[in-house]
């Protein structure tokens, strides 16, 4: 996300922000509730307390993941513990009564005593349930779900989309009310994860509703284990995982604020070390902590098949690109700047070209269509600035989205269009707000130039939005902001600017359409889901339309 909420000039240091705590003290913050957690009568066996997972569903295959603690102090970051043999096992049925595939693997300290295996051999669109074992001790039983063979014919799929997920601005009752659903083929964690900052240092309506661990901004490998560690503990992402794979892209929080390949708005070089290495520290532990499969090595960008239904783009779009543009600092519109990177580019406008499915969906972590802010008064203006990146005189474009890099979204754009290519749909988080768009060709000309493709942008888990922002009702804003907004971009068929919540995509042969779904108080745990729009694309359309009942 880009908001500029700092307590600091990038040139200067805050003594609470800037201030590196050693490894060893971080990991005591977490050795006292790690070790209130481990079960009882278990003390000296390993222990499984972040949790399992699995993602990256194939027609054969799954990707599994699980944390093993072989001992109390060995805690995420702290390069303590022995090594373990982890045993897993992947069967037909939650009693594990019958088994269709078995091995294991050493954790050890220099993985974070994170595992992963790459089953095969699995059968296509199928249930299966899966553990891992250490020491005696059995971690909990979850379910995945392998894709659709390649040439298979799909009545349907069904994806829940999230993003953006402070772990101090709230609870994340999001991931829960998903995995209660129960009807999932797997989900999409459109990126920021995690997110880098110490304590009250990012928006929380400035109430800090549980504290991350390290208190301090992450910098390190350890840190950024940790931080990773952290989350792991939470029980609804811990729930959504045990039901349904997950296929997740990383933005820029899982790195630093405002990413790009050479360094961030959030790092300065020097004080906080060199970039490149807190970008590989960073990389590393997203690899150790999350179960995504590397196409590219060091990368999130690769594709995934869903029968003959759909296929799934995923983007990267924080190694390669440029950095963003700032005052004296280039132009959007030049065209030696990027923000996928060449070979990234070339690699999805050949697999959108190729594609033989009904559907090209696009995991995308930040905004495509274009967007100006229009005449906004100044007192919305100002926090909307502020949650975009823009400089709050009102320049209107967000340089941190395809807005910055307008001669990569032309390409790609010309490439839909002049090849012909049907169904684009880009899935997309990172702004902190819903919307419902079509992507033109020339928004300028909209509606008279052509649309390419679509985009539902699902807002944040709990990461503030504008009502957090200037601390007012919930709603308040879209009422203003929203037709205002919808009157400068008329491809913009709905935004909401104040909401958290999740969506579902659910895919036919006639039609993808985004359910949009949003929580009663993200600050507490039990907070309540409920439906709040519908829109759809239906096929051949490259437009967007309402429809007024969820599936």
């Amino acid at each position: 996300m880009t908001s500029r909420q700092r307590t600091a000039d990038s040139n200067s240091l805050s003594p609470r922000r800037r201030t590196v705590v050693k490894a060893a003290a971080a990991t005591a913050v977490l050795a006292a509730p790690l070790a209130a957690a481990w079960p009882a009568g278990a003390a000296g066996a390993p222990a499984f307390l972040h949790g399992v997972a699995s993602g990256d569903p194939l027609p054969d295959g799954i990707l599994l993941w699980t944390r093993v603690t072989p001992t109390e102090e060995a805690t995420p970051g702290s390069g303590l513990g022995p090594d373990v043999e982890v045993a897993w096992t992947v069967a037909k049925d939650k009693a594990f009564t019958t088994v269709v595939a078995k091995g294991s693997v050493t954790a050890t300290a220099a993985s974070d005593h994170t595992v992963k295996a790459d089953v095969r051999g699995l059968a296509p669109a199928t249930d299966y349930w899966f553990r891992f074992s250490a020491g005696g001790t059995d971690s909990p039983a979850a379910r995945t779900r392998t894709a659709p063979a390649a040439d298979a014919a799909v009545a349907g799929l069904r994806f829940g989309v999230v993003s953006c997920a402070n772990w101090e601005a709230g609870f994340f009752s999001s991931y829960r009310h998903l995995a209660a659903r129960g009807d999932l083929d797997a989900w999409l964690h459109l990126g920021d994860y995690i997110y880098e900052y110490g304590t009250g240092d990012y928006g929380t309506r400035d109430t800090v509703v549980r504290q991350h661990a390290p208190t301090h901004e992450i910098l390190t490998l350890a840190d950024y284990r940790i931080r990773h560690g952290k989350y792991k503990t939470d029980p609804d992402l811990q729930a959504l995982h045990a039901v349904a794979p997950v296929v997740a892209i990383w933005d820029d929080h899982e790195f630093a604020n405002d990413a790009w390949s050479g360094g961030a708005e959030n790092h300065t070089e020097g004080a906080e070390g060199a970039w490149s290495a807190r970008q590989a520290a960073a990389k590393q532990a997203y690899f150790e902590w999350m179960p995504v499969r590397t196409a590219t090595a060091g990368t999130t960008y690769r594709r995934l098949r869903f029968g003959k239904l759909a296929d799934l783009s995923l983007l990267d779009l924080r190694s390669f690109r440029s950095q963003q543009v700032g005052v004296g600092n280039g132009s959007v519109d030049d065209p030696n700047r990027t923000i996928t990177g060449r070979a990234q580019l070339d690699w999805l406008k050949a697999g959108l070209k190729s594609s033989d499915t009904t559907w090209r969906l696009v995991g995308n972590s930040v905004m495509i269509s274009p967007f100006a802010i229009g005449s906004l008064t100044a007192d919305l203006l100002r926090p909307l600035a502020e949650l975009l990146g823009l400089p709050k005189e009102g320049l209107a474009l967000n340089p941190d989205q395809w807005d910055g890099y307008t001669d990569d979204r032309r390409e790609l754009l010309a490439h839909l269009r002049s090849n012909a290519i049907r169904n684009t749909v880009f899935l997309t988080g990172d702004i902190h707000m819903a919307w419902a768009n079509d992507v033109p060709v020339d928004a300028g000309t909209y509606p008279l130039s052509a649309s390419a493709a679509t985009e539902f942008v699902v807002t944040s888990v709990t990461s503030d939005n504008l009502d957090d922002i200037l601390k007012v009702p919930e709603g308040t804003v879209t009422a203003l902001a929203a037709p205002v907004i919808q009157l400068a971009n008329r491809h913009v068929h709905w935004v909401d600017t104040d909401r958290h919540g999740y969506g579902v995509l659910d895919i036919t042969a006639e039609r993808a359409q985004m359910d949009y779904y949003v929580l009663s108080d993200k600050t507490k745990q039990n907070a309540t889901s409920t439906w709040a729009r519908s829109y759809r694309t239906r096929t051949g359309t490259q437009k967007v339309e309402r429809t007024y009942t969820p599936v």
